[in-house]
């Protein structure tokens, strides 16, 4: 991190980098990533002049996005770890949060197109996957042990299942693929809790058995 990056925003600078990045991310949520510079500076009320000053192209603004993303998704994840007193309900909420989970899971969201490259690269946003996995990790292991997730899944299966699931949400379908993504995810938790009777084919999958983007 450059030592740039590490002085304090002032005051009106961090709200118009909070604005610019909710703008962003609603953006590409919505369009997927090829939503034009203009528009985002549109939505957050900012020049377009003080958008290309912060991120000086597409690729930039899809890294930060990305990471703040991923950033809001480990937080929430955490804050359920600690809040709820079971895991499943943990875990619940936390795959509840569809727009961090399709911003931050590159290259199957919305955003990959445009910068691919730069998310894979990115020390951070890999960094913020790595604990995403960790919690996951944790979460899966103890709902386990408490009787309410099915034994016969790791957590790199949980990760599969809420990736295909976000995708249901698409930008662009509108209410309709809210729905969609909102009955995917009650599935697929009923198919994920302790009864469930289809045995499943091979072995749990970790983390580590999945392609890493």
């Amino acid at each position: 991190m450059s030592q740039a990056s590490r002085i304090p925003l002032r005051a009106d600078a961090a709200r118009n980098l909070r604005r610019i990045l909710t703008a962003a991310a609603e953006a590409f949520a919505e369009q997927g990533g090829d939503v034009a510079m203009e528009e985002v500076a549109r939505r957050a009320g900012v020049g377009v002049g003080t958008l290309y000053r912060r991120f000086p192209d597409r690729e930039a603004l899809v890294v930060a996005v990305v990471r703040d993303s991923f950033q809001t998704l480990v937080d929430t994840m955490r804050e359920a770890q600690q809040q709820e007193p079971r895991a499943w309900d943990a875990l619940v909420r936390s795959m509840s949060h569809s727009q961090e989970l399709r911003l931050s899971t590159p290259p199957s969201g919305p955003l990959a197109a445009p910068s691919r490259a730069a998310l894979v690269a990115d020390p951070v946003i890999r960094g913020l996957r790595d604990d995403f996995v960790e919690v996951l990790e944790q979460l899966v292991e103890r709902a386990q042990a408490e009787g309410d997730l099915r034994d016969d899944v790791g957590a790199g299966d949980v990760a599969q299942l809420f990736a295909l699931v976000v995708k249901a949400g698409r930008p662009g379908g509108g209410r309709g693929a809210d729905l969609a993504s909102g009955r995917a995810l009650a599935v697929v938790l009923d198919g994920l809790r302790t009864g469930g009777r289809t045995t499943l084919p091979g072995r749990p999958l970790a983390p580590g058995d999945l392609a890493r983007p």
